[in-house]
């Protein structure tokens, strides 16, 4: 079985991490995000893995450079241009020779979908594509999925008003296609999966949709990219787990860590205190300083208190400097 993950995005939300790092490349708990994807797909029977690159596809080739990632060989498309959603996934399937039932997967979805029961579902429907569907508190915010009893989709309703929605369900990042789904794809345009395929196959039918109550979190979001890291230390996940303090990081004797996240090379000097934070690999945290509900690549001077904020590779905190609510270096 092969898969198609969707990695060539601009990971505009989590700048300024993004401006050093594309976002699947972004540790969650001590690993990069795609290689625990690519580990879940492996779980459910994925051999191959294609890789639908655009913007900056040198990290990924530096990470995996012998092509593989486990047990899981990967091919490497890379887009001449943007080609959005849909148009990704026919440039990278037809780069691999993609000829068969292919799964798709955005790489910036953290679940515990088991891969081959849906596999399994959309063989069961005879279906073009199968969707993984999961249920949300405030459907409303979100793209709701009209599922039938038989499990067809009939419709798909953005951001219906509150209390009109036909169910909880929405679209979960995951899916199963058939070849021919990518003919309904013209080839070398901008063409969105989400706006301008699936319609055309829910007109025809062919469109079918699995909802399970799997741990499912979109990591592309700050504080869901946080929370994806944090989940990894209070026995959330399934088969995922992390250490909180990877064990190249220099963690003073005396620096209090609560819940949190302490990557690889970072350094936490004496009287330091981390709560509910993550420091990516190689930030720096000054003695006295206090980190709550962040996000760390750069350095926090001594003494300094920053809270809800995103601090970059090239960010710096000066000494007793406080900062809340913010990005440093700023983002458009």
């Amino acid at each position: 079985m092969r898969a198609v993950v969707l990695v060539g995005g601009f990971g505009t939300r989590l700048r300024p991490l993004t401006l050093t790092t594309p976002k699947p490349m972004l540790p969650v708990g001590h690993e990069p995000m795609i290689a625990r994807l690519v580990g879940r797909l492996a779980r459910g029977g994925v051999t191959e893995v294609v890789l639908a690159l655009g913007f900056r596809p040198e990290p990924f080739m530096e990470a995996f450079p012998d092509g593989r990632c486990g047990d899981v060989g990967l091919t490497y498309a890379v887009e001449p241009e943007p080609l959005d959603t849909a148009g990704a996934i026919r440039f990278a399937a037809e780069t691999a020779g993609i000829d068969d039932t292919f799964v798709v997967a955005n790489g910036d979805v953290m679940t515990d979908l088991d891969v081959a029961t849906l596999v399994d579902a959309h063989h069961r429907f005879g279906a073009r594509a199968t969707l993984h569907l999961i249920g949300v508190d405030d459907p409303s915010a979100f793209g709701v999925v009209d599922l039938a009893d038989n499990g067809q989709v009939r419709a798909f309703v953005e951001k219906p008003a509150p209390g009109t929605e036909p169910s909880n369900l929405i679209n979960a990042g995951t899916y199963v296609f058939e070849p021919d789904v990518l003919d309904l794809i013209p080839p070398g345009e901008r063409v969105s999966v989400e706006r301008d395929t699936f319609p055309l196959l829910v007109a025809a039918g062919g469109v079918y949709g699995l909802a399970t109550d799997d741990y499912w979190i979109d990591a592309g979001r700050p504080d869901l990219y946080r929370a994806a890291n944090l989940d990894l230390l209070d026995g959330l996940r399934r088969n995922e787990h992390a250490d909180p303090v990877a064990a190249s990081a220099a963690v003073a004797a005396d620096a209090t860590i609560r819940n949190s996240i302490v990557g690889d090379h970072v350094v936490v000097a004496p009287g330091a205190t981390v709560v509910d934070s993550v420091l990516l690999p190689h930030a720096s945290v000054g003695g006295s300083a206090v980190v709550e509900r962040s996000l760390v690549m750069g350095r926090i001077g001594v003494g300094s208190h920053v809270s809800d904020s995103m601090i970059g590779a090239a960010g710096a905190v000066a000494d007793g400097e406080v900062v809340r609510d913010t990005s440093i270096p700023p983002t458009p």
